[in-house]
């Protein structure tokens, strides 16, 4: 199983907003394709202008096949939504969980 983690910094009054926004979008096409596993949105109690997103796939070879054109497809609809400047991402690790 791969992990995929990512931080970003969002307006703190948009926050709701981000998190509809990316369920609709990001969530929705990622979970197409193969490799998908699950997706999991944290939020911050005491920070409410940090948001991580977890994205599980089960396969890494099909996770990296998404193909760079509809990932600028899809951050340009997710752009247009939020609004430009109103989110970053600031952190994005790749993990990969060890066999129990």
């Amino acid at each position: 199983m791969y992990i995929e983690y990512l931080r970003f910094r969002v307006e703190p009054l948009l926050r709701d907003q981000f998190v509809q926004q990316d369920k609709a979008i990001w969530t929705v096409a990622l979970s197409q394709n193969p490799g998908y596993h699950k997706k999991e949105v944290w939020l911050n109690p005491e920070d409410p202008g940090e948001i991580i997103a977890v994205i599980w796939w089960s396969d890494r070879d099909q996770w990296k096949a998404i193909p760079l054109a509809e990932l600028t497809e899809l951050e340009a609809r997710f752009n247009q939504a939020m609004g430009a400047g109103t989110y970053e991402l600031v952190e994005a690790r790749e993990y990969h969980l060890a066999d129990s």
